[in-house]
């Protein structure tokens, strides 16, 4: 069976789903490919922005941050959807992907991430979750491989060679789930970096 992995993205105005909102979100699928130069493909992409939870309250820190970053903040604002909607949607994404691969969601760092896309999976199209209970931390990866604390694995203090084909980050969703996807397959694939 071969796995697909989703690297996703979050955006949201607070620390946790359901006090707080997620106002967008990203996932990037790849797999490992022997026949591809790079010895993985980027298959595909799924982005939305959802309209707020009614009875959230967006956290004053998070606001504060985002106050800083106005481009990145219009592009999760625009265009925004039922969170049900939007669930139903990566529901049928995720179908399309998964027969007969294993799906196995991935983040930097997974547990922020995955908080919020396990939540809203599983309270707008019900558990369980067909990605299951966990995630894949990329962080915890680049770590082992940088070969210092965890604290130290961070994206300046990695090789460059590690994010090669990855778009710059952004913090719209989509372009930071294909960037970290691509650091995620340059670990997997790079065996000496």
């Amino acid at each position: 069976m071969s796995e697909v992995y989703i690297s996703i993205d979050v955006e949201a105005d607070g620390p946790i789903p359901g006090d707080n909102s997620m106002l967008s979100f990203g996932a990037a699928a790849f797999v490992l490919d022997p026949d591809e130069a790079r010895g993985f493909r980027y298959m595909s992409g799924f982005e939305a922005n959802l309209d707020l939870l009614p009875g959230a309250t967006p956290n004053p820190d998070t606001m504060a941050w985002w106050a800083g970053q106005p481009e990145a903040w219009a592009a999760c604002r625009k265009d925004t959807r039922p969170a049900a909607d939007v669930m139903a949607d990566f529901r049928r994404w995720l179908e399309n992907l998964r027969r007969p691969n294993a799906l196995v969601l991935a983040g930097y760092p997974v547990t922020y991430d995955f908080m919020f896309v396990y939540w809203y999976y599983v309270h707008f199209n019900g558990f369980p979750a067909p990605f299951g209970f966990q995630g894949l931390d990329i962080k915890t990866l680049a770590m082992e491989r940088l070969g210092g604390p965890y604290k130290h694995a961070t994206k300046r203090n990695m090789p460059k060679e590690w994010f090669a084909g990855a778009p710059p980050h952004t913090h719209k969703a989509l372009d930071d789930a294909i960037g970290q996807g691509f650091l995620l397959m340059n670990l997997r694939t790079r065996r000496g970096a």
